[in-house]
């Protein structure tokens, strides 16, 4: 397929822009340059009831969590919830980046969004990000009634490397007998190496070039042994079996298509429920482009009727 005509102004845009490419600018300006693009594209601020930061104390650090329910939930009324991870190839990214898409998943499925503000890279490499996705998994886990979580009715989400540290954690979850109904990654980081026929396509003029995830991941990774690290790329884990079902929302034109196909391949033959979409016509991060691609949008409400199915509150 063709990309879509309005992903291809975007595209235009980007190259118009000329502004320097992250690995000359290093993490610090590459956060500003990215939280000051995020919501360019984006849709406007859903209202909800209430969003509101909340701080999370864990062995050696605090992380904040925001917070988003549509409406006033108790412990005797308990509401699902979501975990989302942000994207930002570990490095870049934030609660506030990805707010607006926090919003839309929150009113969109009915459900309560725990966005984490996890610890990033340079500063904090791997397995930090890992270690803060675990972590705030059995929070959430251990601290729902008193949060007014469903315990049932939990799901991991996120995009990009947030959808790496959901598929990563949806396997730790299965580990610690946490049980969830859920993961939904959304072109998610799942394999080591990155040279499938997708990276190799598409390694430059979609956004997310060959030689910026390779940047992302030199903040990261203490070492190439780290790659082949599970919590790192899904795709090593010895077993798939049992983790939580899954909802892949992909994109054609996006270097990580492949592994994403690959991903929910493994999960299908190790007999766990699966739905991958590649959506026609898509770069990476589209999800964050529903300001102005109307696909965006449809993606966005797939991924919230998908939770909704997962929930049990779905009205289909």
């Amino acid at each position: 397929m063709a990309l879509d005509p309005q992903v291809e102004k975007i595209l235009y845009w980007a190259q118009r822009a000329s502004a320097p490419p992250y690995p000359e600018i290093g993490a610090q300006l590459a956060r500003a340059a990215y939280a000051k693009a995020a919501a360019t594209l984006d849709v406007a601020p859903v209202p909800l009831h209430d969003v509101r930061d909340l701080q999370v104390a864990l062995p050696g650090r605090t992380l904040t969590v925001r917070q988003y329910a549509p409406r006033e939930h108790t412990w005797a009324e308990p509401m699902p919830a979501l975990l989302f991870f942000h994207g930002g190839g570990f490095t870049i990214g934030s609660i506030d980046t990805h707010d607006r898409l926090c919003r839309v998943l929150a009113a969109g499925a009915d459900c309560l969004v725990y966005s984490v503000d996890y610890r990033l890279a340079p500063e904090h490499p791997f397995p930090a990000a890992a270690d803060d996705a675990f972590d705030m998994l059995a929070w959430i886990d251990r601290e729902a009634l008193s949060l007014g979580v469903d315990p049932k009715r939990i799901a991991v989400g996120g995009d990009s490397a947030g959808g790496t540290l959901a598929a990563a954690s949806a396997i730790h979850a299965r580990d610690q007998g946490i049980e969830l109904v859920m993961q939904l990654l959304i072109y998610p980081g799942l394999g080591a190496r990155q040279d499938t026929d997708s990276h190799q396509r598409l390694a430059r003029g979609y956004l997310l070039d060959a030689d910026v995830i390779q940047w992302f991941f030199r903040q990261y990774l203490r070492s190439e042994i780290d790659r082949d690290d599970w919590r790192f790329a899904p795709l090593m884990a010895p077993s798939v079996a049992r983790v939580a079902p899954a909802w892949l929302g992909l994109a054609e034109f996006d270097p990580l298509v492949d592994e994403g196909l690959s991903y929910a391949e493994r999960l299908e033959t190790a007999g766990v429920p699966v739905t991958a979409v590649v959506y026609e016509g898509m770069i990476h991060s589209f999800f964050q482009h529903a300001g102005f691609v109307v696909k965006a949008r449809k993606a966005q409400q797939d991924a919230c009727g998908a939770l909704r199915r997962a929930f049990g509150t779905s009205q289909e």
